[in-house]
């Protein structure tokens, strides 16, 4: 079994920043792609940044150049860097692993539980 547990999301004013944390855990043998996404209420979830194991960076247009993602592969572990935060960026934020486990290599996504990021104007 795979658990995906994000932190670090809260309240914040418009302007300010926010670093999400995402870590991996159970039996994992190789994480090829860790993604965050994110949901706003009565909308879709979309894409906000992916990274994959070899350091290839993508960001969702809404956020590009105000956000950051990196990674730890020995922690398994994903961050994302917010700033310059508007109201528009209110939403739960999603990570997303794409990986494989030592009792079954096929690749499967895997989704945490989602925290909250609140952005007052």
């Amino acid at each position: 079994q795979v658990q995906l547990v994000e932190s670090g999301g809260g309240l914040v004013q418009a302007g300010g920043s926010l670093r999400l944390s995402c870590v991996a855990s159970g039996r994992i043998l190789n994480i090829n792609v860790m993604d965050w996404y994110r949901q706003a209420p009565g909308k879709q979830r979309e894409l906000v940044a992916s990274i994959n194991s070899g350091g290839n960076i993508n960001y969702g247009e809404s956020v590009k150049g105000r956000v950051s993602v990196s990674r730890d592969n020995a922690k398994n572990a994903v961050f994302l860097q917010l700033n310059g935060l508007k109201s528009d960026d209110t939403a739960v934020y999603y990570c997303r692993a794409t990986l494989n486990t030592i009792v079954d290599q096929r690749l499967q996504s895997v989704w945490g539980q989602g925290t909250q990021v609140t952005v007052s104007s």
